[in-house]
């Protein structure tokens, strides 16, 4: 579609959505829908709550985070239901200031911007919708018009509970222009826009010498007193500041912390109160939900400091931990590339897992539980089955460090290798052992990074290359298994066979000769080894195979490959063992014969066609699996 129809439609579609009306008329549309008179944090949390909740292994996934933040389900649920629900249903939570503090390319900026965003389409909506007195550079609630003595019965009428009090200019303009006539003050439908400055506000600390306050609380304009005749006349003064632009909807101070204390001290009253001072006026209502954002070193020196211990129970402060799931850093990954001008550049297959594997171990802790060690860990974290453990061993690795992800290497880090690698190796595609190449490269040039901290590193960075080894070993095994699926078929076709006559103490019948011979051990035996069954652990692993089969039988349902998972992983393993030879021998040969020459062939059109490899990629897979099999 043309861009710029799409621009005229969505100014057409704001114009139909605009409403002008007297006060009169905008209360039959509260009392039709009250929840255009809502709080700024409820209709935060209402709008969280509007994209949609999904419960997964017992966790709350909050659809509205689910394509920009990864890996970070815990840390979303605790934000929303610790701080945004209470909040909204006006519990004392919503009287402080949410600090989101965290290392840095951890998700805290993603997560304000969110939230400004949707808060932006959110107002366009119908169950969104915010009304305010019209002309008022503040975007006041009309509901502040109501006299305090009344508020009681318009609870009783109305089912909503009004707070603050008119601003100087809205009681004058009340008085002056409408005769004190409440019900024809007027009243707009109004959209939030950071842009524009209507309902979101942001703010950035500079010289804390030269940065004045009226940044915050807006300034007198000098060039109207001789016309108004007095500095505490409010048409007199510019009510631009960002809290005042803020009204109705979010403020963000961004680094909050390293702002001059002046400045943090108009937080406590409009935090705990609902009101901040601004020029010769009474204390002006503000209706914001105030979001701060800060990192671990600086929020410790606030802390120390016993000048701010006013504010420390003002606020809440949400740790905001890098990712510990190395599926969900890859998805972090593709996004700051998509988002880059690297999206053009081929990354094979894998090359963002290997990155993945590596940044996660720089995040965990050694685990101090028996048995297990970080590559486990990691495993588990990422939702892999590890044999011996179950979840119940993941909660307890949790439990052992509360504050595990707060330090190690940064997504953004890992996104600046990979863009070193592309530029170095000159080519439009890229892989594991380039990007691993590339992070290690750039331990040297990362300025936080201790000696020590190093050492370890470059141990991770060799498991990543380890565990990347053992991913493109399979990569290439199963490519060269013609008619991979075909094959796994047959040969799970033929243990189930045995299996079955082995636990109902049946023979089998060979299908050449038709004769009737015991169940073939050493087939079956061959399969389950490859997954560590013990010998004394076979007669249950393969009842457990039958039950679940004749479950299936039971349901009409058809047992495939896909069916019991470690019973895949068993034939794989067994394909790939009894395919190795013929892997190394043809990977390996620098003059391939006629038919080795087609069968490389075949493997580089099937890692093209079905692995998502390119042409290089491809033929450098094959020459690395080929030394990796000759060592």
């Amino acid at each position: 579609m043309d861009i710029l129809k799409k621009v005229k439609e969505y100014r057409e579609e704001e114009e139909k959505l605009k409403w002008e009306g007297t006060f009169a008329e905008y209360l039959e549309i509260v009392k039709k829908r009250p929840e255009v008179a809502q709080t700024a944090h409820s209709r935060v949390y209402n709008m969280i709550k509007s994209a949609g909740i999904e419960e997964k292994n017992g966790q709350k996934i909050y659809k509205f985070f689910s394509n920009e933040i990864f890996g970070l389900e815990s840390t979303i649920e605790r934000l929303v239901e610790e701080y945004f629900h209470p909040a909204a249903k006006r519990l004392d939570v919503r009287k402080r200031i949410l600090l989101l503090m965290g290392p840095v390319s951890g998700g805290k900026s993603t997560i304000v911007t969110l939230l400004k965003r949707g808060l932006e389409k959110y107002t366009r909506t119908d169950e969104g919708a915010v009304y305010a007195i019209k002309g008022c550079p503040m975007h006041e609630d009309p509901l502040h018009l109501i006299p305090h003595h009344l508020r009681e019965d318009f609870y009783k009428e109305y089912g909503i509970r009004i707070e603050g009090s008119l601003s100087p200019l809205n009681q004058l303009r009340l008085e002056q222009e409408y005769g004190g006539r409440i019900e024809d003050v007027m009243v707009e439908r109004i959209f939030f826009s950071e842009d524009k400055r209507v309902g979101i506000g942001t703010f950035t600390p500079s010289d804390p010498k030269s940065q004045d306050i009226a940044d915050l609380t807006g300034s007198i304009d000098f060039s109207t007193i001789a016309e108004y005749g007095s500095e505490s006349d409010p048409r007199a003064y510019r009510f631009d500041g960002e809290l005042n632009k803020a009204n109705r909807g979010i403020m963000e101070f961004q680094e909050m912390l390293k702002l001059d204390e002046k400045f943090l001290w108009h937080l406590l009253s409009l935090s705990q109160e609902g009101n901040f001072k601004a020029g010769r006026f009474a204390l002006i209502s503000a209706d914001e939900l105030i979001i701060a954002h800060t990192n671990e070193t600086e929020y410790r020196s606030f802390i120390a400091n016993k000048k701010n211990e006013a504010l420390h129970s003002r606020i809440i402060v949400m740790p905001i931990p890098y990712n510990l799931k190395v599926s969900e850093e890859e998805r972090i990954y593709e996004k700051m590339i998509k988002e880059s001008d690297m999206a053009h550049v081929h990354i094979a297959p894998h090359a963002l897992r290997a990155a993945a594997i590596f940044s996660v171990l720089t995040r965990l802790e050694v685990p101090k539980k028996q048995g297990i060690d970080i590559v486990k860990k990691m495993r588990l974290y990422d939702g892999e089955t590890v044999e011996g453990f179950n979840s119940v061993d993941v909660e307890e690795l949790k439990k052992e460090y509360p504050n595990e992800g707060m330090k190690g290497i940064d997504p953004r880090y890992v996104i600046n290798r990979i863009s070193s690698a592309i530029i170095r190796k000159e080519v439009p595609s890229i892989n594991a052992l380039d990007v691993l190449r590339s992070l290690k490269d750039g331990l040297d040039q990362h300025p936080s990074i201790t000696p020590e901290d190093k050492e370890k590193y470059m141990n991770y960075i060799a498991i990543a290359r380890r565990e990347y080894d053992e991913i493109a070993k399979n990569e290439v095994q199963k490519a060269f298994v013609y008619s991979y699926e075909e094959s796994a078929k047959t040969l799970l076709n033929n243990y189930l066979d045995n299996v079955e006559a082995y636990c109902n103490k049946n023979k089998i019948k060979d299908p050449l000769t038709g004769e009737e011979m015991p169940p073939d051990e050493k087939l079956m035996r061959s399969i389950e080894e490859q997954i560590g069954i013990s010998e004394n652990a076979k007669k249950a692993f393969r009842e457990e195979i039958l039950i679940r089969l004749s479950a299936y039988a039971r349901k009409g349902k058809k047992f495939d490959y896909n069916s019991h998972e470690r019973l895949r992983e068993a034939i794989q393993k067994k394909l790939f063992a009894d395919l190795k030879d013929v892997v190394k021998i043809t990977t390996s040969t620098k003059t391939p014969d006629e038919a080795q020459l087609k069968k490389i062939n075949e493997v580089i059109a099937r890692l093209i066609d079905e692995y998502g490899y390119n042409s290089t990629s491809a033929n450098e897979l094959l020459r690395y699996v080929g030394s990796l099999l000759n060592r």
